[in-house]
């Protein structure tokens, strides 16, 4: 089923939420006026070699669900989720990715980020949490590799919300890297995150927080492009959304000061790596349930071919489990961040029919 939503939907769930609260460093509780809504903070040791800082809240035995971020993200982009989930009766778990936040980066170079290595983690996050299945709900980058995890090991998920970023099935002739070149050009953010090292001087030339503000205040319609000539000056004035305060930006500029964005960037250097060894899934669908939400002003809504690709059977042809498309009005990219309440309403209205 597709369905526009409207951003007052659902809002009985919405009386779940509670405030904000505030930031936390690892170890530490966040604080917050119900005892569900508590974020702790652990550092797990996977069997892959890598320790996992992981986000949780909610009753222990509870249903577990995995929310996974993207770039340039954090285990934070869920705050407003997870409360939500806990308020609910789940377990509401988020890690921050390989090579994000107080998790390690992988040993080596860019090749330690494929589809293989990412989804190797969570499965063994997975096993960490002694949990058999879990629900998963995914953002951005966080979504690719949610999608791989279900199609390479439908076993351990229950269910599936994608946010932001469709399935993609895979090309069996040409390389991802190779298309995005053919239709964007060499500026196309994702080709200029490709040459290690150059960008990361390019982010440094503007500071930190001058390269989160742009990102998350980015919701022009259409593709992202960094000129080889400079993304602007450090002293450009860059407004946050309404949606995001200033308080949320220091708190992820605090932790990409101390880890850089290399972790981050390397997923999408590992994308035709990730090509090369996934050729035995080239054609396969993933079997799970899943909802996909999508705001009509994200840049990935605007992909040339992706709007037919959702609303005309495509989609649904690799995923024959999915039962709701939804695409939200006038919502950007950072869709779990600008609708809170809404996202969360669907997440939860979704994931219990699978209790």
């Amino acid at each position: 089923m597709i369905r526009t939503c409207l951003n007052d939907l659902c809002a009985t769930f919405c009386s779940c939420l509670l405030p904000s609260s505030p930031r936390s460093e690892p170890g530490q509780k966040m604080a917050s006026s119900a005892d569900d809504a508590v974020i702790t903070h652990r550092t797990v040791e996977l069997n892959t070699g890598l320790r996992m800082h992981v986000a949780e809240a909610g009753p222990a035995g509870a249903p577990a669900v995995l929310l996974l971020h993207g770039f340039p993200e954090l285990w934070y982009t869920w705050r407003h989720q997870m409360r939500a989930l806990a308020a609910a009766g789940y377990r509401a778990v988020a890690p921050d990715m390989r090579g994000y936040g107080g998790s390690d980066p992988a040993p080596g170079d860019a090749d330690q980020y494929t589809a293989l290595h990412v989804v190797g983690d969570l499965v063994a996050l997975v096993d960490a949490l002694e949990e058999k299945q879990v629900f998963v709900v995914a953002h951005d980058w966080g979504a690719v590799v949610a999608w791989n995890l279900a199609l390479f090991r439908p076993d351990r998920v229950k269910a599936l919300v994608a946010l932001s970023v469709t399935f993609t099935p895979r090309s069996p002739v040409r390389k991802p890297l190779d298309g995005l070149r053919a239709v964007y050009g060499d500026e196309y953010y994702i080709c200029r995150i490709q040459e290690p090292g150059a960008i990361e001087a390019e982010f440094a030339r503007l500071g930190t927080e001058q390269v989160l503000r742009k990102f998350f205040a980015y919701r022009t319609p259409g593709p992202l492009f960094i000129p080889k000539s400079g993304w602007g000056s450090p002293d450009d004035e860059v407004p946050l959304p309404s949606w995001i305060m200033e308080e949320d930006i220091k708190y992820y500029t605090t932790q990409f000061d101390k880890t850089g964005f290399t972790g981050g960037l390397n997923y999408y250097r590992a994308l035709n790596k990730t090509w090369e060894l996934t050729s035995a899934w080239t054609g396969a669908q993933i079997k799970i349930p899943t909802k996909f939400i999508v705001g009509d002003l994200d840049l990935t809504y605007h992909t040339p071919g992706i709007q037919d690709f959702i609303n005309k059977g495509g989609l649904k042809k690799f995923v024959p489990l999915l039962e709701d498309v939804v695409i939200m009005k006038d919502v950007g990219h950072f869709i779990n961040e600008e609708k809170p309440e809404e996202v969360s309403a669907h997440i939860i209205s979704f994931i219990k029919k699978f209790n």
